[in-house]
């Protein structure tokens, strides 16, 4: 009788187990069962991330170009887009700034090495051309030897706390126009030409 069901057992383990291996014959050996990308989770839940931020902004940009049958394929520019998004992420990751408080705004010198000063010469003079179209503030970014300088001030006080508020970081996310620049660039636009 132990014997049997021992046996009962082994066979439903074994069973089992056959079952796991037959589902997951798509695993790429990393745990995960690429036959069900694409499909919708049957409980209704549906991500709307997909993945790390640059893959995201990557994929979204590529779900637009798709989706519009005008989409000029010779003149895409994804890894371009790809290049701008690691600007992005080197920006906001590696550069050291020292914000001095000015009494009608902020000076914010931005360093680190090499590679971010080449970062933040190319995104910060850019940027501070689109923070210049909002008329209640002055924006001035000079280049340097070791990165960029870039002051921003106004005599309108709830702009100055505004300006303080948003440091030097705040101002290079603020002007929401990111989402139409990087569209602009993945269908093949010059990356810095606001």
């Amino acid at each position: 009788m132990r014997i049997t069901i021992v046996l009962i057992a082994l066979a439903l383990v074994g069973g089992a187990a056959l079952a796991v291996a037959q589902t997951t014959h798509t695993d790429h050996g990393d745990g995960m069962d690429h036959a069900q990308h694409g499909q919708v989770d049957p409980a209704g839940a549906v991500l709307t991330e997909p993945g790390q931020g640059a893959f995201a902004a990557l994929s979204e940009a590529v779900r637009v170009l798709e989706a519009d049958p005008n989409t000029d394929w010779a003149m895409v520019d994804l890894s371009g887009l790809r290049a701008h998004l690691v600007d992005m992420d080197r920006l906001v990751k590696g550069a050291i700034v020292t914000e001095t408080v000015l009494p009608n705004g902020i000076s914010a010198v931005a360093t680190e090495n090499a590679e971010t000063i080449a970062t933040l010469q190319r995104m910060v003079p850019a940027h501070a051309a689109q923070l210049a179209n909002d008329n209640r503030w002055e924006v001035e970014a000079a280049q340097t030897d070791n990165g960029m300088d870039l002051r921003v001030t106004s005599d309108d006080v709830a702009v100055v706390g505004r300006i303080k508020g948003l440091g030097f970081f705040g101002l290079m996310a603020s002007q929401d126009h990111h989402r139409e620049h990087h569209l602009m660039m993945a269908r093949g636009g010059n990356a810095h030409d606001h």
